[in-house]
Formats: structure tokens, C-alpha cells, sequence
């Protein structure tokens, strides 16, 4: 069962919902061909107005360099100087829209999925690893069972004297086996991470880790700290290359992927759509008015459109596809 909650948590900045659209419908415009000389020197105008709108076109470009389009403009930004009427809308753009598509499918990702992708290209040669929208279980040589989250990649080193596991990018859940002769630690390229006989999950993000332990407990220590802290079962900890952060409560959310599961508990919608974008190839976007609303259930985190549609059912909502991979969540008029 579904409900709207209280206000609880806001997510990490980034180009707006709105602006990450407006960048998309130029681009297809550009790529599509169709552009008049007045719609070129309007996009040069926009992309210029602002670092948001610089930091979307780059989102949505990285999903191709072959843009002719664009190639056909010795300097693009300069051609945007001195034009009295770049201001004018873009008449094809939604038409244009559609051309998008196949590029979009070929390889646009959520915004923060697009800022892994430095990882997983490294994951591509890594030991073990799950595709955009895959889970995997595995089981080691020592009896230790690891879970894989969606885009996620590990390798194992059992070589020496430590049971070793590097968490090239994504998130793993793990129970650890038996080795009374050896330690087992866990490096997300933020700190290593000791298990004391446990059951923990971690989440490695761009600028730092989270680990939640719900066995035994587990030591932390930062590349670039010589502090340690233990964390005990029941509690989460988030940490960077050189801090500590605060001990909480861990989540149930952390453990309850393992089942296919996402679990929230008075969450707004936006972190809602931040977790499922995750798990899907394609764009979704939010509205900045439906935001903020606040949700609690339990979702099948592996089935997108089952997630939206169940949101939609008990929220003021509707989902809007502007292609196949282009999804946006607005207010129900």
C-alpha cells in the first residue's frame, strides 16, 4: 500500500528536470537535420545562458559524437554572439523528438548511472559484473555468497594473506564465509572496509561510500584518513576518501534489492525515480511540482513501468512518453 508521507530528504544537485528536456529536444532538433540557421544560433544562445544548461547538453551529447550537425559549425558557441533573435522557439523540436530514440537506446542512462560510467568501463574487465537492470548471486571459494546490484563490478583477490575485494562500481550485498586464518576486507576506492563476521551491504557512489551492516560489524578506515571507526550491526555509515561521516541507523532498504525490492519509507518522489533510473536503460525525469511528494511502499525495483504505474495509481500523477526511453513524471491535470 501506497501513501503520501511527510517531507524527509532531498537529493543531490544536479541540472533540473526541466532544463535536462529542453536539452534533450535541442539535441534532436541538431541531430535531425532540420534546423534553420535562426534554431542553430537559438541553441548556441541557450547553451551559453547558463552552466546548467552546459552541464545538461553534455549529459545528453555523451550519448553520441557523430553529430553532423553540429560538425557543419566551426565554433558553435562564438556563431552565438551578436544574433538579435536567438531567443525564438524551437518549432520542431517535439516532432524531431523521436530521432532520439535509437541513440538514447544505444546508451543514455540516469544522470547519476552517467556519472558511473568511468567505473564501468573499468568493470568491463573486472572479475564479476551485472548489467544495467541485472542482479547476480555468487558464491566464492571460500563459501563467502555476494550479491551484485544493478551495473555493478568486483574483482576478487584471494591470492594472499588477505581475502580481498575491490568494488569497482555499483553496489554488492555480502555474507562472508568462514577463514580463521585469513581477514576478509572489502576497498570501494574510498577506504577498505574489514568484516568481523558479518552480513553488510555497500554502495560505492561518485565521491564516497556507504556501508550498512546488519551481522557482526565491520572496521573503516579512509584511503586518505588514519581514522577508524567500527560499525556495529544496525548501523550505516557514509564515508569518503579522507572523512568519517555521522553512524546511523541502516536502512532495510539496503538489504531488501536482494529480493528484487525497493522498500521506502516516507521518501520523496524524486529519490523514488533517482533509485529506478538505476535500474533502466533511458531517461526518467520529475517535474519539480510533484517532486517532493512523499511515498511509502514496497516496489518491484527490476520492473520500471510496474513501479511507475503503481505511483500513478495513489499519487496526483501521470507519466508522459516522449519516446520509448524518454520518460517524464508530472502533475495529473
Amino acid at each position: 500500500m501506497l501513501r503520501a508521507g511527510p517531507e524527509h530528504t532531498r537529493m543531490p544537485v544536479q541540472p533540473s528536470n526541466a532544463v535536462l528536456q529542453e536539452a534533450a529536444e535541442w539535441y534532436a532538433l541538431l541531430r535531425a537535420g532540420q534546423a534553420t540557421p535562426k534554431e542553430t544560433a537559438g541553441w548556441s544562445e541557450w547553451l551559453l545562458r547558463s552552466s546548467e544548461h552546459q552541464t545538461a547538453w553534455e549529459y545528453v551529447e555523451g550519448i553520441s559524437r557523430s553529430f553532423t550537425a553540429l560538425q557543419d559549425i566551426p565554433n558553435p558557441l562564438s556563431a552565438a554572439q551578436g544574433l538579435l533573435d536567438a531567443n525564438e522557439r524551437v518549432r520542431h523540436r517535439r516532432r524531431a523528438f523521436a530521432c532520439i530514440g535509437g541513440l538514447v537506446g544505444a546508451g543514455l542512462l540516469g544522470l547519476s548511472t552517467w556519472r558511473r560510467a568511468a567505473g564501468l568501463l573499468s568493470g568491463w574487465a573486472a572479475d564479476y559484473s551485472s548489467k544495467v537492470g541485472e542482479q547476480k548471486d555468487i558464491m566464492l571459494a571460500d563459501a563467502t555468497r555476494v550479491w551484485l546490484n544493478t551495473a555493478t563490478a568486483l574483482n576478487v583477490d584471494y591470492a594472499g594473506a588477505t581475502r580481498r575485494i575491490e568494488l569497482v562500481a555499483g553496489e554488492v550485498f555480502i555474507e562472508t564465509g568462514k577463514d580463521a586464518g585469513r581477514s576478509f576486507v572489502v576497498d570501494s576506492g574510498h577506504g577498505s572496509m574489514r568484516a568481523l563476521g558479518t552480513r553488510f551491504n555497500v554502495r560505492r557512489g561518485a565521491d564516497d561510500t556507504v556501508l550498512s551492516v546488519y551481522g557482526g560489524a565491520v572496521e573503516v578506515k579512509p584511503h586518505a584518513s588514519e581514522r577508524r571507526i567500527v560499525v556495529q550491526a544496525g548501523q550505516a555509515l557514509r564515508f569518503s576518501r579522507a572523512a568519517l561521516g555521522a553512524l546511523t541507523a541502516a536502512d532495510p532498504a539496503h538489504q531488501s534489492w536482494r529480493r528484487g525490492l525497493l522498500v521506502a519509507r516516507d521518501i520523496p518522489l524524486r529519490q523514488i525515480v533517482e533509485e529506478l533510473r538505476r535500474y533502466r536503460s533511458g531517461h526518467i525525469g520529475v517535474d519539480d511540482d510533484v517532486a517532493d511528494l512523499q511515498v511509502y511502499g514496497s516496489f518491484p525495483v527490476l520492473d520500471a513501468e510496474r513501479c511507475l504505474a503503481m505511483l500513478a495509481t495513489v499519487l496526483p500523477i501521470h507519466v508522459s512518453r516522449m519516446s520509448s526511453w524518454w520518460l517524464n513524471i508530472e502533475s495529473k491535470r
